[in-house]
């Protein structure tokens, strides 16, 4: 039962995926290629890379989120910067580059020059995710090849498009983790490094600053909402399938195994149209090619 990914952003939530993979393969689904987006993008990158999925749950469950957000000297503006995924990305993909890959996969960002989408194919695996997870304003954008690229979830929630182009015929599953609209937006927490003490961060959360923010935040959360919703329905894939994960905030430090539980409760509560999709492709596929 042959099948395409496309992996969507989320931050945290983006955990759930590895569940989703673990899932399908468990049902007997072969994922013959995967896109994605944001934490979608380093998802797909590391499982395209010929990781198993209990290996990546094994691998996220160890990250130490504190030491991931330093600056480095290089840095452009930003909140964070991403010192620490840099090093660990090194270790988890070393020099690998797209050519390496054991499945077909693509990565998406958008460059703030142009304001184009970039999809990645070729060169660094491990720049092509720090370009995807790239997201605006907390991270610094990534200088590619004349680019200057951000997150690809500022333009393409859920590549879907893209997924389809890279092995056309197949039927692509997409993985949201954005709630459907019309459900309140959840509290967005102001992303702040585990290493600053606890009461400090309750003083900063409630500066009038931070109270501000949150209100740019849950409202980006309701145009990324909608712009998703509308992506969905120009690329039209054959499944969608929606995590329970909107309690979950972009950087929070999560139990990397309960969250990657319902992206297999996600794949349950979809069995019956994945397979129906999946077998559907399979019989217009004979009587076009016989």
């Amino acid at each position: 039962m042959d099948l395409i990914l496309a992996l969507g952003g989320g931050g945290a939530r983006g955990n759930s995926h590895i569940g989703v993979l673990r899932r399908l393969e468990k049902e007997g689904f072969n994922i013959r290629a995967v896109a994605g987006s944001s934490f979608g993008g380093i998802v797909a990158a590391i499982y395209a890379a010929g990781y198993s999925p209990q290996e990546m749950e094994d691998i996220f469950s160890k990250v130490d989120q504190s030491r991931l957000y330093g600056h480095t000297p290089n840095d452009g503006p930003s909140l964070l910067g991403m010192a620490g995924v840099i090093r660990w990305l090194d270790e988890v993909l070393g020099g690998r580059t797209f050519d390496d890959l054991k499945i077909p996969c693509a990565l998406t960002a958008v460059d703030l020059n142009s304001a184009d989408e970039v999809v990645l194919r070729q060169g660094s695996l491990k720049e092509a995710v720090m370009a995807t997870i790239a997201l605006p304003g907390i991270f610094p954008p990534r200088n590619m090849d004349g680019y200057q690229l951000v997150d690809g979830a500022v333009v393409d929630p859920v590549p879907v498009s893209v997924a389809r182009f890279l092995l056309p015929g197949l039927p692509v599953a997409a993985v949201v983790l954005s709630p459907p609209l019309g459900k309140p937006s959840p509290e967005m927490l102001v992303p702040l490094p585990r290493v600053i003490p606890v009461p400090l961060v309750r003083r900063l959360t409630r500066m009038r600053v931070a109270q501000a923010f949150n209100i740019y935040l849950r409202s980006m959360e309701i145009g990324g909402r909608m712009l998703a919703d509308l992506r969905l329905q120009l690329d039209d894939p054959e499944v969608i399938l929606r995590p329970d994960v909107a309690h979950i905030n972009l950087l929070d430090q999560v139990d990397v195994r309960q969250v990657a539980l319902l992206g297999d409760q996600a794949v349950q509560a979809v069995l019956p149209e994945l397979k129906h999709a999946v077998s559907w492709r399979s019989r217009l596929g004979r009587r076009l090619f016989g």
